[in-house]
């Protein structure tokens, strides 16, 4: 088991979602990266950053990153502990999550709407990491 939002982590959801081939089929023609943010917070003290490269259906590189300032990403998404297990568990839409505010997108909403499935197969992807949560 790898805890949650450490390399160790990051390394085997790189797998889990290069092995998702219908995350392939629906990111086909997705090209963005973004830094997925956790807010301090519980269980979590200081904020955490993990960037994404994201290309035509693989994860090129996914790596736990101390400064926010090494990669100018097209897309970040950030949230609360609490919100990014739900949606690494599947109780919470990713898309939903951002509807709603429970996670704050900035980049183009308009790009990320028309690869909802492929949101969706990313968060499926999280189901196959064997995770050991922060609480």
């Amino acid at each position: 088991m790898a805890k949650f939002f450490t390399q160790e982590w990051c390394d085997l959801y790189k797998e889990a979602i290069n092995s998702n081939k219908v995350y392939e089929e629906a990111a086909k023609t997705w090209e963005g990266d973004f830094y997925f943010i956790m807010e301090a917070g519980g269980p979590v003290k200081e904020t955490a950053y993990i960037y994404i490269d994201l290309y035509h259906g693989k994860c090129r590189n996914i790596e736990i990153v101390t400064d926010p300032n090494k990669y100018k990403t097209e897309f970040t998404m950030s949230a609360p502990y609490p919100v990014w297990k739900r949606i690494a568990t599947k109780e919470l839409d990713p898309i939903k999550s951002m509807i709603t505010r429970q996670a704050k997108l900035t980049g183009n909403m308009a790009k990320v709407m028309r690869y909802v499935k492929a949101a969706n197969e990313l968060a499926t992807s999280t189901t196959h990491v064997p995770t050991e949560w922060l609480d």
